[in-house]
This record gives C-alpha cells, structure tokens and sequence, in this order.
C-alpha cells in the first residue's frame, strides 16, 4: 500500500500537522476528524484511497496534535476550521475537492458545504448526519435536558472538562474510545441522567478492556495519548462552545445549497445514530443530490475504525458514482 506521509501545512495563516498519502496531480480528499481523535483515526482509508487515484490529506485540525492551540474559543469556530480546509485546497492547486467528515468533522463538513458550496466536489457525513437546528443549540440542549447532565453542555464551561480529561490522558481516551464503540453494552437508562452538577463526562464510563481490542492496538491508543499530551484537550472541547456561533453564521443559508452529490456513512450501534434514528430520512427529504447512506452493522461511533474494509466499501462506492 501506498506509504502515508506526515508534514506541516501552513494555510489560513497557520500551521496544521497533516498526514497524506497519494499522487498530488490526482483528485483530492480531505478527510476531517472528530472528537476526541485527530488524523489518525483516517489512517486506514489514507493508503486505501490513494492506491485507488486519489491525493488524500488528513489535517490535525486546529487544537489537535502539533497544530495550534492557543486559548481562544474563538479560534476554533467553524468559520476558521473552515477556511483552513479551503487552504488545503488551494495550497494543493486545486478548485475543490472531495470532503469527508467525522464526528465533529461532520459538522465542519455540513456548514462548510452550506457557506462554500462551489468548492466541494462532494460530500460525505460520518456518524452525524445533518441537522438544521431551529435555535440556538445550547438552548435546545438546556430545554431538554434541564438540571440533567449533557456533555454538550459540560463542555460549555471552561476549566472543568480540561482538568478532568487531562488528569490522566491515557484513562481519558481509552474510556472514550472504548465506550462509544460497538463492544460495551448499553448501560440501562433506568432512573434518568444523573444531574448536571457533580457529574463529569467520565464519570458513567465503564472500564476500558485490556488491549488489543479488535479494533484498536496500543500503539494506536499510544498515539492518540501522545497527540493528546501534546495539545491537551482546551481547543478539542472549544469546539462544543462555538456550536452556537457557528449556528448563527449558517441559519439564513438554506440546505438546498448543498447542490454536490452527498453521502452518509454509519454504524448500527452509533449512539448519535441511536439518538438522531431519522438523519438518513431527513437528509433523503431535504438534499437535492443525496445518493444513499450505509450503515454498518455491529460497529458504534468510530465508524472508519472499527470496522474499515466496509467503511472503505462503502464510500469507494460512492466516489465510483461521480463524474
């Protein structure tokens, strides 16, 4: 397979880590990470795709890995996180590219579809799929939830989330990783969420099981606790608290400007999939090209990871759909 490669890329006035692989005259695909991972999570689809005709590029987006990290909660809007994949885009020569996001990576991918439609040749949603939120979204969180705890609206509060996520990186991610996948069973919903105070984003955690999972190595988890250590977790969660400004900055423009063919790839066992189980519908009802959506069967949150052969069938299949 094609190696995967590893630079620094300075664009929109900074310098992003990225990861790359393939022919830089071939058409490009961005591939854009969620939370909390960083471009290692695309490292089985980099070497795929370029073996298939592609120039890929995975960015440590802003906060994450060796990119910036200053404490601004405005640096990491969608607007910047944004431009900064227009300039790989531009500083790899090219008028658009094919754009692929997970997770938080996701959301970067539907709004920037909205705001810059004309750059993108395509789309694919990862795990989230598109929503057109009727408020505020921290409104929206603080109405339905009320005194019970919500992560988004932990995250909105600066100093605590940091401290606990940072008090042990490595128990951090693999509690992360562990308990959003496929493997853990679903604790029971019996008695409600417990209340916002006290409760931290660990706290309903379940121990993570010794490594290998069937998944994940502990050279992978050693990356991510190295990545981690590195950038600390301030920029990761500043993304939560621009979900309101970034909300603002696109609700005036309508959902029929993503005019580019759009996919959507997902796993079964996805909590985002089991909160949100009308996305696909949704998205069939308002998208003018939306070509289809998979879902793989078994897998839970960390869709390209934990199960990449039908991640990679997937979304090799849709590209094949395009002109």
């Amino acid at each position: 397979m094609t190696d995967i490669t590893e630079r620094t890329a300075h664009v929109n006035g900074v310098d992003l880590q990225v990861l790359e692989a393939g022919d830089p005259a071939a058409p490009l695909v961005l591939l854009s990470h969620g939370f909390p991972e960083g471009a290692w999570s695309w490292r089985h689809q980099l070497p795929v795709l370029a073996d298939a005709g592609y120039h890929v590029i995975a960015p440590y987006q802003r906060g994450y890995g060796r990119s910036p990290n200053p404490k601004d909660i405005e640096f990491y809007g969608v607007e910047n996180l944004g431009d900064d994949l227009l300039g790989l885009i531009d500083a790899a020569g090219q008028e658009r590219a094919i754009l692929v996001g997970h997770d938080w990576g996701a959301l970067i991918t539907w709004d920037l579809a909205r705001l810059h439609p004309e750059r993108l040749r395509a789309v694919v949603g990862v795990s989230v799929p598109l929503v057109q939120w009727p408020a505020p979204p921290t409104d929206l969180f603080k109405m339905l939830y009320t005194d019970r705890f919500f992560y988004m609206l932990y995250f909105q509060q600066v100093g605590p989330p940091e401290a606990e996520l940072e008090a042990d990186v490595r128990d951090s991610m693999a509690k992360f990783l562990w308990n959003a996948s496929g493997g853990p069973e679903r604790p029971s919903s019996e008695g409600g969420l417990p209340p916002m105070e006290g409760t931290g984003v660990l706290t309903q955690m379940v121990e993570a099981p010794p490594l290998p999972w069937s998944w994940l190595t502990e050279a992978d988890l050693q990356r991510y606790v190295d990545d981690f250590t590195t950038s600390g977790f301030f920029g990761p969660v500043s993304y939560y608290r621009n979900l309101d400004a970034n909300y603002h900055l696109v609700k005036d423009l309508p959902v029929e400007r993503l005019t580019m063919p759009v996919y959507f790839i997902g796993g079964s066992n996805d909590m985002v999939n089991l909160m949100d189980p009308t996305g696909i519908e949704r998205m069939q009802g308002v998208l003018p090209d939306f070509r289809g959506a998979t879902v793989i069967p078994g897998i839970g949150h960390w869709t390209q990871q934990e199960d990449p052969e039908a991640f990679n069938r997937a979304l090799l299949g849709f590209l094949a759909t395009l002109d």
